[in-house]
């Protein structure tokens, strides 16, 4: 890996790192709805200039249908869900279990038609990480916030589901316009939620939670996707996928240092358990290439590019 390379994956690895503890300090003071309206729009103002100048909205709108249930499964209801979980749960403990998207995308990929023949590791991975949450519900968290850990649960099920549909219905169209696009529905959707509900503050928030409303909406949004699209073209999106197995060891760092979490013996055995069962599960079968006597006369065997978060 490059030099460039390099630092685009540690700067990515800390803007998706961070972003548990950002809205651990948010819902401090704020109500997870506002939280949510507040990293949608400032995403969406710094992205949609961009998206527009390239010319990316408009073909993306033309797909509307995918657009909106990508938008309601990735963005709409998971980032109120993740928001009200940390009200319940140390911003590392859902850090760690979002890790296990890897293990739930096995059974949407099952549902979505598009089924993958598992071999070993990739059982091993399951299992693994199984284990892995149960350890984190039931000893580390030990059951004593299993309507947080049930929140996290729809969060983990969304963000499963929202690459599925990227990849089947939307994989032809411009990265940066369908996260602008998707960000600024998801405002616009949060706009009467927070006025209806009663959840805009009465008073203006300290510091650290306007600042960490701020950064997640530039940093852990906008910033972030930027980052990833650039990290794609420097090492390919096979390599780029790792990422996932670095924020939830930021998340633990992050909680740590800065909020004085706890970190337990089972904190650290389920991280072992996910983010191995992660990395087993989405490993696949090295076929060995066909010999010139087997390879078809019409050509090279096609492959398509895997499926990466957006």
């Amino acid at each position: 890996m490059t030099r460039r390379g390099l630092l685009l994956f540690a700067a990515l690895g800390v803007a998706w790192g961070i972003p548990y503890l950002l809205i651990k300090i948010a819902v401090g003071e704020l109500d997870p709805a506002m939280v949510v309206l507040g990293r949608t729009a400032i995403g969406a103002i710094l992205l949609l200039p961009l998206a527009l100048a390239r010319g990316e909205i408009l073909p993306v709108l033309r797909r509307w249908r995918p657009l909106l249930v990508y938008t309601l499964v990735e963005i709409v209801v998971p980032w109120f869900f993740l928001s009200s979980a940390e009200t319940r749960l140390p911003s590392s403990t859902s850090g760690l279990l979002l890790a296990a998207v890897p293990l739930v995308g096995v059974a949407v990929a099952f549902l979505f038609g598009r089924p993958e023949r598992l071999h070993l590791a990739n059982w091993l991975g399951i299992l693994f990480g199984m284990l892995g949450v149960a350890a984190l519900v039931g000893l580390d968290v030990a059951g004593s916030d299993l309507i947080g850990v049930a929140e996290i649960v729809v969060v983990v099920i969304g963000y499963a589901i929202g690459p599925a549909i990227l990849a089947r219905w939307m994989s032809d169209l411009p990265g940066t316009g369908v996260v602008a696009s998707s960000l600024g529905i998801a405002a616009i959707v949060y706009v009467p939620v927070v006025l209806l509900t009663g959840a805009l503050p009465t008073a203006w928030p300290s510091p650290p939670v306007w600042i960490s409303v701020l950064l997640l909406g530039a940093v852990c949004s906008a910033l972030a996707f930027i980052l990833m699209f650039a990290l794609i073209r420097e090492i390919g999106p096979m390599r780029m996928t790792t990422i996932t197995y670095v924020n939830p060891a930021v998340a633990i760092v992050a909680g740590a240092l800065v909020l004085h979490e706890r970190v337990t013996v089972w904190t650290v055995v389920g991280f072992v358990l996910v983010l191995g069962g992660s990395f087993l599960v989405t490993r696949r079968r090295v076929v060995p290439p066909p010999t010139p006597e087997a390879a078809p006369a019409t050509g090279p065997i096609p492959t398509s590019a895997p499926d990466v978060r957006g």
